[in-house]
């Protein structure tokens, strides 16, 4: 295989802060391998970033162990973050077995089922009480109608799954998806009747979301007429590029954007969730990976928790089929002035393996030859000015200082916070405040903005000098007082190149 790639950092670069690195490893799970408890480079304050941290290890073990590459060092280091998750997700769980984005507040339909699909998975690996999953799958089973349709509870974070079909039909779907994971026989009525409400949407293809998620819980039901049906629809819409095939929720939708991932790999899973696959089926699969992994960073992981979580159990399952303990491969990479050559076996196929490239920018071409998989991944790491454009959030920053003998330089910091996208809110939105060195936080101001004293921020926290509120949504101004940044972030948290970068201004005051 061929290929070649231009590499060049932006224009708007600050000198000196860019690097390049290459990376080579024998199994499109590598990175994520390396990275287990680094997928996601964003902070971990609430229950559904916990289970996103925890699951990944689940799929991890369960492709090692399927492919006999599972070793006893890696299986250790694993098991020991299912530990430690699966301890601090007790911690938003409610006495109804139901479980919380925050440690209080009503039980949240989605992230329950999440936590139920994941402990019931982690079973094979530790401890879980049985009586957790139990609980938690009664209380989804309580909340579930007469007629199959699973009630919605709690606040949907993502509003962009929202489309031409209802939540209900999302929430139920993504459930009796969870149950047949867990192996629930068809016949259960918890799932029986979740596939029988199902099943009157199987032809309305409004939402391309929920198109894909029905085509893959059908796919585990084994219902491979509902199935193929929900396939060839699928087919038609998808957007294809040369080699690369993936879905978005829309036509106009960013191809980097973390939903278009998720039903993406929701259709790869469906494709490949059968009795038998043909090299056809396989051929079909292999464009959507290599799309898919186009969208990885340098962790392994995705930009968002739900399409992580989502992506790569698919790419797991993906690797586990097309798996093979034969062959080997070389890779040459070269540009005018760089050359690095890689040699890729089964003694070394999880082996992480980085050269630095001094040339950029620079016109590289990549040569792979052999019959072993191979993921090659080139990396930009640079720091750019303050972006003074925002695609859908807003923030000011105004600062006031204060002069007291001796009490040294006091200022107040408030920020103003909007949301001027096309939805009728935000999701879930993160404001990550740094401090200046040699400042540091007046705790007062900190419980100021908590729960307790505001209705917006689910959760306040200080760490390694970066002050970090969670916003349920955003569509009302957010006052922060007496803290002492530099730099100021606001990001959708599921979206999150919908950001908002602002630095703000250190007015000095002398003391006496």
């Amino acid at each position: 295989m061929n290929c070649s790639l231009d590499l060049a950092f932006p224009k708007n670069m600050i000198e000196g802060s860019g690097k390049a690195a290459l990376s080579v490893i024998g199994d499109i799970l590598g990175r994520a391998l390396r990275n287990l408890h680094g997928l996601l480079q964003m902070p971990y304050g609430c229950g559904e970033q916990n289970i996103a941290v925890l699951s990944p290890n689940i799929y991890i073990l369960q492709y090692l162990e399927n492919t006999e590459q599972l070793t006893s060092a890696i299986r250790e280091r694993a098991t020991g973050f299912l530990k430690s998750g699966y301890q601090k997700q007790l911690n938003y769980e409610n006495l109804d077995g139901s479980y919380t984005t925050f440690r209080k507040g009503e039980g949240n339909t989605w992230l329950t089922a999440f936590v139920l699909r994941t402990f019931g998975k982690a079973q094979r690996y530790i401890f879980i009480d049985p009586p957790k999953i139990q609980n938690s799958k009664q209380w989804l089973i309580r909340h579930q109608r007469p007629d199959g349709l699973y009630e919605s509870k709690g606040k949907l974070f993502n509003n962009r799954m929202k489309g031409g079909v209802s939540d209900g039909v999302t929430i139920t779907a993504y459930i009796t998806a969870s149950l047949l994971e867990l192996n629930t026989s068809v016949m259960d009525p918890a799932v029986s009747k979740g596939l029988s409400y199902l099943k009157r949407f199987v032809g309305d293809n409004r939402n391309t979301y929920t198109t894909a998620l029905l085509a893959y819980t059908f796919s585990l039901a084994k219902d491979k007429a509902t199935r193929d049906y929900l396939l060839k629809k699928l087919m038609g819409i998808g957007i294809s590029e040369g080699s690369h095939l993936h879905w978005s929720q829309s036509a106009s939708a960013d191809d980097s954007d973390s939903l278009a991932v998720e039903i993406s790999s929701y259709v790869l899973l469906a494709a490949l969730t059968a009795d038998s696959l043909t090299s056809a089926d396989l051929g079909f699969a292999n464009r959507i990976v290599s799309w898919l992994v186009k969208q990885q960073n340098a962790y392994g992981g995705f930009s968002s928790t739900q399409d992580t979580v989502v992506a790569l159990p698919a790419l797991s399952l993906y690797a586990t089929k097309v798996f093979s303990s034969d062959g080997s491969s070389t890779v040459t990479v070269q540009s005018a002035a760089d050359t690095h050559h890689f040699d890729v076996n089964q003694d070394n196929k999880l082996l992480y393996q980085e050269k630095q490239l001094q040339n950029v920018p620079a016109k590289y071409s990549i040569e792979v030859k052999g019959s072993a998989c191979v993921s090659v991944q080139m990396s930009l790491f640079y720091n750019i000015p303050t972006p003074k454009d925002s695609k859908a959030l807003q923030i000011f920053a105004r600062t006031g200082g204060l002069c007291q003998s001796g009490t040294g330089q006091i200022l107040d910091v408030v920020l103003d916070i909007m949301y001027t996208g096309t939805q009728d809110s935000s999701n879930m939105v993160i404001v990550d405040m740094k401090l200046l060195s040699g400042f540091k936080l007046e705790p007062s101001s900190l419980n100021a903005v908590r729960p307790f004293n505001s209705k917006s921020v689910h959760r306040a926290e200080y760490n390694n000098d970066h002050v970090i509120m969670y916003l349920e949504e955003v569509g009302m101004i957010t006052c922060v007082k007496n803290l002492k940044p530099a730099v100021v972030k606001v990001y959708d948290y599921y979206q999150t190149s919908k950001s908002k970068l602002l630095s703000t201004y250190l007015y000095t005051f002398k003391s006496y």
